[in-house]
């Protein structure tokens, strides 16, 4: 599974404002809601509850939320690069300022975590952060998350 299987070019933003974590998930939510065709309140729900569980950040300012909701026929990425870093309850403490979120369908099983594992490859090594972080331009962003040395990190 590539990232490219995950998101489009419209599920990529830049810019995304917030003072901590739950304002971020409810922009996050407003987009994504565009992008799948859900509820923005169901899939904040869906990431608040998730994050109660245990934070979705993942350290070197990088944050992951996640989860299954009800009506998704396919799972759905979006990426976000915060205008600013913010509290996100990570595991090293650090502030998020990329953040990949992955909505699955209910009975997605295995492909719920295939997709996880894959998204959590493509910021194992801080090249692609790096990156990230030097353009806010979301077609650039797309690309840089896209390529092929990105599809095939391991």
């Amino acid at each position: 599974m590539t990232v490219a299987a995950l998101i489009t070019p419209e599920s990529v933003v830049a810019g995304i404002k917030g003072n901590g974590k739950k304002q971020v998930l409810q922009e996050l939510s407003l987009h994504l809601a565009r992008v799948s065709g859900l509820s923005d309140r169901a899939i904040f729900e869906t990431l608040l509850q998730r994050e109660r569980l245990g934070t979705t950040g993942v350290g070197q300012g990088i944050a992951i939320p996640h989860g299954r909701i009800a009506g998704l026929d396919r799972l759905v990425g979006l990426f976000a690069r915060l205008s600013r870093p913010v509290d996100f309850d990570a595991l090293d403490g650090e502030p998020v300022d990329l953040v990949f979120v992955l909505l699955a369908p209910e009975d997605a099983g295995a492909d719920h975590l295939q997709a996880l594992a894959r998204v959590a490859r493509l910021f194992r090594g801080p090249a692609v952060a790096q990156k990230l972080r030097q353009t806010e331009d979301p077609a650039a962003l797309y690309a840089i998350l896209t390529a092929d040395n990105a599809s095939r990190a391991a």
